[in-house]
């Protein structure tokens, strides 16, 4: 087996930043020495004054495969996600068709099994009148079922109270819930196009999402989870009122309902839509200042368990519609890494968090196996920063298959220089190799 020796590193790690030396064997961390690894290996690759991760788990995205390849597919972001750093992902089932059945869920591992370069699972997605199918899928082998108690297309939303019960006291999966009120999304837009008529722009969309809309769904799934027993995990907080209803002094393996932050409400406030208009349409939506100031501390201070990106392509003209007619969403997963690491450059985020949020907190929360730390015996997903080197957003090096990002022409001062899926150097240095795939993620359920 190929050994691959990184030397002079310092390891970022399970609340520590210390120098040493890793071997990886294969697929495997071999060996981490603090005192430095003197025997040959194959490859020697000199980290001195490089930071090393564990390679990031990201727990949302959308690759937009099967049906929507037009924004998105399996193989083009998982290539963005491996050149920022992020060496699994977890894909949502909103797709053309939706994967609300065994077979069509498992027809998506099928793909990526043939041309993801980074490690993937997929959500089982629910609808009203599934729950039959929910029932016979195997724990071990998906990251969770997906429920979208708003904001949806197709037949995925599922706002049947009796559905939603049934859901939530049977399935023993853990289930992700997109929380959104629609009913009063509705009517919120109906109010302001009834006020200002329907040439509206993007900044009204945190108006019609609005903070209730939020708190609304998701103190109802926490009210279910809280009757059922539900393990329960909320997707993209977006609310600083919606932070009260996850306790931060429980331990995360003990927690039954966990949160989820996304990058974007780390990072755009609603000032932002002045310049980047559709270009920041979320669903939930990017809302005050406050907001995104609150859901930092609340990473901080263990309220928020994990970080993401809610991943979500579209094209350049479908971003260019109008307001009404834009859809939400956009691409993230080259740039998460990124625009964390600015985050420490500005004071607000320890590297070490960065790394329990990102990586070491997804890896226990879905209880996946023998990845999200920098462990002897576990898979060597691993990723190699340069924290002192420039990188500026450009055309030019995006490789979403959408050819654009909101970081577009953001200078960051952290840049990813490899990164290993698997012990295998996926990425080095603006290069790619695709000489082997990434893997199925295994669940220890």
């Amino acid at each position: 087996m190929k050994t691959i020796l990184i030397r002079n590193a310092k390891l970022v790690n399970e609340g520590e930043i210390y120098h040493a030396d890793v071997l990886i064997k294969g697929k495997f961390i071999e060996k981490i020495e603090r005192q430095g690894i003197a025997m040959p290996a194959d490859q020697v690759i000199d980290a001195q004054g490089k930071y090393l991760f564990p390679g990031l788990i990201d727990d949302q995205v959308h690759f937009r495969e099967p049906g929507l390849t037009h924004k998105g597919e399996i193989y083009t972001e998982a290539r963005a996600a491996v050149a920022g750093g992020v060496t699994s992902f977890m894909e949502m089932p909103n797709t053309v068709p939706s994967a609300t059945t065994i077979e069509l869920l498992e027809e998506k591992y099928t793909r990526a099994s043939a041309c993801s370069l980074a490690n993937y699972s997929f959500f089982m997605g629910t609808t009203n009148t599934n729950l039959e199918e929910l029932l016979k899928v195997d724990d071990t082998k998906i990251c969770g079922v997906k429920i979208f108690m708003g904001s949806s297309t197709g037949d995925m939303l599922v706002d049947d109270p009796k559905a939603l019960e049934a859901i939530f006291s049977q399935v023993k999966s853990l289930i992700a819930t997109h929380c959104e009120s629609d009913p009063l999304i509705k009517k919120n837009q109906a109010e302001i196009i009834a006020q200002f008529g329907e040439n509206i722009d993007a900044s009204y969309h945190p108006k019609i999402r609005s903070e209730e809309a939020c708190y609304l769904s998701s103190s109802f799934a926490v009210e279910l989870a809280k009757k059922h027993g539900t393990r329960l995990h909320i997707l993209h907080i977006s609310t600083e009122k919606e932070l009260a209803l996850f306790d931060p002094n429980i331990p995360l393996l003990q927690k039954k309902i966990t949160a989820e932050a996304c990058v974007h409400h780390l990072w755009f406030s609603d000032e932002d839509y002045k310049t980047k208009g559709n270009f920041i349409k979320w669903n939930p939506a990017v809302k005050k200042a406050s907001d995104r100031d609150a859901i930092l501390q609340a990473v901080i201070d263990n309220r928020i368990d994990v970080i993401a990106t809610d991943h979500a392509p579209h094209t350049m003209e479908e971003k260019s519609a109008t307001y009404l007619k834009a859809p939400s969403g956009g691409p993230l997963v080259q740039h998460s890494l990124n625009a964390l690491l600015e985050l420490h450059h500005q004071g607000k985020l320890s590297l070490e968090r960065i790394a329990e949020k990102a990586a070491h907190n997804v890896a226990m929360l879905f209880e996946i196996d023998r990845r999200g730390f920098i462990r002897e015996g576990f898979y060597a997903d691993l990723v190699l920063v340069d924290l002192n080197q420039e990188y500026e957003v450009s055309k030019s090096n995006i490789l979403y298959k959408c050819g654009w990002s909101p970081f577009e022409g953001q200078t960051f001062h952290s840049k990813v220089t490899h990164t290993f899926v698997n012990g295998h150097l996926a990425y080095e240095n603006g290069q790619l190799s695709e000489s082997e795939l990434g893997m199925r993620l295994k669940f220890n359920r």
